[in-house]
């Protein structure tokens, strides 16, 4: 039995560490919805997955801190957990390139891509618990996503 509690114990409360994860993944659907309307290679499952990621990460990375931090009782021990979100960035990003297409004479993806990489950040502040951070997000990049996209494509049809 002991080593079951071992397996599951954590400083954070796993109920916490579970809101923290569906809230994630409700944040990159929100985020992908609309690449996947618009029938976008990275749509509605790739920001989810994306944001999913990234708040497992940064779960992680408070877990691992914490545990470290109980262990060093002579202050041996230093951790940074800074570069674990540093390679969560690195990673969405390299993702997020894969989606930009440049080809005669134009480039198509971008939008994408930094829909992707939003849902990183957004997945990360989900999970170090900072939900109002990602909401202020959604609020931001919804009307972002979905009315601008609709004026570019006003703008750009009256220009033809």
């Amino acid at each position: 039995m002991d080593l079951v509690f071992d397996m599951t114990r954590t400083a954070t409360p796993l109920g916490e560490i579970a809101v923290r994860l569906v809230f994630a993944v409700v944040c990159g659907a929100v985020l992908g919805i609309d690449r996947e309307l618009r029938d976008r290679p990275a749509g509605l499952r790739t920001h989810m997955l994306v944001a999913l990621a990234a708040s497992v990460f940064t779960v992680i990375t408070f877990e691992l801190y914490a545990e470290a931090q109980k262990l060093d009782s002579g202050g041996s021990i230093t951790a940074d957990p800074i570069r674990i979100i540093e390679a969560v960035t690195a990673g969405v990003a390299f993702l997020a390139a894969g989606t930009i297409i440049h080809g005669r004479g134009s480039v198509t993806g971008i939008t994408t891509g930094a829909s992707i990489w939003l849902a990183g950040a957004t997945g990360t502040a989900c999970g170090g618990g900072y939900y109002t951070i990602a909401l202020l997000v959604l609020l931001l990049a919804v009307p972002i996503l979905y009315l601008v996209g609709r004026l570019q494509w006003r703008i750009k049809g009256k220009e033809k």
